[in-house]
């Protein structure tokens, strides 16, 4: 469930991790990101990357075909202080200085991630379709108390 929606101001910054294209269109982004997400915890990508800032983990969504309903690439990785080495098969994208919504939301992981995305689609506005992303703050404690909040770039 989404608690609160704020507009913020962010500095750009670079994200470092592994990639897949994908679309909406009959649940694929589900089973692309899902894959992904599986991908990334077997083969332990966190560690792979060096320069990275922290263990938060971003799941960003840029290189929009045109909106929410075509293709676009989701990259799950971390914070970066640099990109001159990113190991092979990785990718790395700069997530640029713009204004953000930030959707705060409150629920079991990973369901409340997927219940704010539908709110998204049938309701965000101004909507720059630039990078939007996921920010998981891991609680070692308890997986489905992961703290998510939900960025997207708007006009």
């Amino acid at each position: 469930m989404i608690t609160k929606i704020e507009l913020t101001n962010l500095t750009g910054f670079y994200v470092t991790g592994i990639a897949v294209r994908t679309t909406n269109q009959n649940n694929q982004s589900q089973k692309d990101i899902g894959d992904l997400w599986a991908r990334f915890m077997a083969d332990d990508v966190m560690s792979q990357i060096n320069s990275r800032i922290s263990d938060d983990i971003y799941s960003v969504y840029t290189d929009y075909e045109t909106d929410h309903t075509g293709f676009y690439t989701t990259i799950l990785g971390c914070k970066v202080v640099a990109t001159d080495h990113i190991p092979e098969g990785f990718a790395s994208i700069f997530i640029p200085a713009d204004n953000y919504h930030v959707y705060y939301l409150e629920g079991k992981f990973p369901n409340k991630i997927g219940e704010a995305w539908q709110h998204i689609w049938q309701n965000a506005n101004n909507r720059k379709y630039t990078a939007d992303f996921d920010l998981y703050t891991f609680d070692a404690e308890s997986f489905e108390e992961t703290e998510a909040k939900i960025y997207l770039a708007v006009n």
